[in-house]
């Protein structure tokens, strides 16, 4: 590859603004020579952020189990034999308490995440108490409750929400063979709704489902083609969990993993590019390719939703290795 072709993929201002990923033009990217990919991500990124900065999100599982949506690579619905239990709404102090802990070990910003379709508005209700009790302590907040109603993403940006995340996981092709109970046109509507309402949008997808690598492309051009771009944009490694349909996939190579990072981070240069689930099978010279290929934010605690994550302590050393440092 020579320097003038590789120039020619490094993204414009004109770009950023013009939504023009084409899934071509982001499939080419991921032709590329893998250093050649990473030292353009790499550019990208010391163009927009501090390159040593990592932002710290903690995820906490506010409504556990019970979904009705047939998600396949989701323990949470209520259709997988693998399914977890059903358990109700977390109270207010034990949300409260949980946020206070996250920021005591750094963490900036807290997630809340509730497994429904949508919220009715008697489970809208103390949700909003809640995001008022975590802005409250000095935390970025961020929600994602499934779909939302008219009206709805209002209510959150009045209490205070900064983020709202809802993902749309795969390629418009391949979405069928995810998940029927909802359209990706749905998905589509919610993000609409929390623009429109003034919510910076969290929204990004899952790798490693039995995707191609043309769909994986497919996928960072839906995002990046978002008018504006996601403010925050979390890739994921499917973490697989017995009993549902994604278990038994074959394992992503852990080096696509790295290219899908840094092509989200060149075709949105002014996101934050979220490391996400998957990073506890993930060794640190993987981990450090991803930052160096652009991601700048992952999620801290030893608890996803639902699935295990990297304990504070080893995330903490990995920063004092690589010389990183919080937001």
């Amino acid at each position: 590859m020579n320097d003038m072709v590789m120039q020619e993929t490094i993204p414009s201002a004109q770009d950023a603004k013009s939504g023009s990923w084409t899934v071509d033009r982001v499939a080419a990217l991921f032709e590329l020579p893998f250093s050649d990919l990473l030292y353009q991500a790499q550019t990208v990124h010391r163009q927009n952020f501090d390159p040593n900065a990592v932002q710290l999100s903690t995820l906490l599982s506010i409504k556990t189990g019970g979904c009705s949506e047939d998600c396949s690579y989701c323990p949470q619905s209520a259709r997988h034999e693998g399914s977890v239990e059903s358990e109700d709404l977390l109270k207010l102090e034990e949300v409260v308490t949980a946020a206070k802990a996250a920021k005591d070990n750094g963490a900036s910003r807290f997630c809340m995440g509730a497994a429904w379709r949508g919220p009715k508005q008697r489970d809208l209700d103390p949700v909003i108490e809640m995001v008022k009790a975590v802005k409250a302590l000095g935390l970025e907040t961020c929600a994602t409750l499934g779909m939302l109603r008219d009206g709805q993403a209002e209510q959150l940006a009045e209490a205070g929400l900064d983020y709202y995340n809802h993902n749309l996981d795969t390629a418009p092709e391949f979405y069928g063979e995810i998940i029927t109970t909802r359209t990706y046109q749905d998905r589509l509507d919610t993000l609409g709704k929390v623009r429109q309402a003034g919510i910076h949008v969290c929204c990004g997808g899952i790798v490693g489902l039995g995707e191609s690598r043309g769909q994986r492309a497919g996928l960072i051009a839906q995002l990046a083609n978002l008018d504006p771009a996601p403010e925050s944009v979390p890739i994921n490694m499917l973490v697989q969990v017995e009993g549902t349909p994604a278990h038994g996939n074959e394992a992503l190579d852990q080096l696509e993993f790295v290219r899908t990072i840094a092509i989200a981070r060149i075709t949105m240069p002014k996101s934050f590019v979220r490391l996400s689930a998957g990073r506890e099978e993930m060794s640190e010279a993987i981990q450090t390719l991803c930052f160096l290929g652009g991601a700048n934010s992952i999620f801290y605690g030893e608890k996803l939703l639902t699935t295990s994550n990297p304990g504070e302590d080893k995330d903490r050393a990995l920063m004092d290795k690589l010389g990183m440092h919080p937001l």
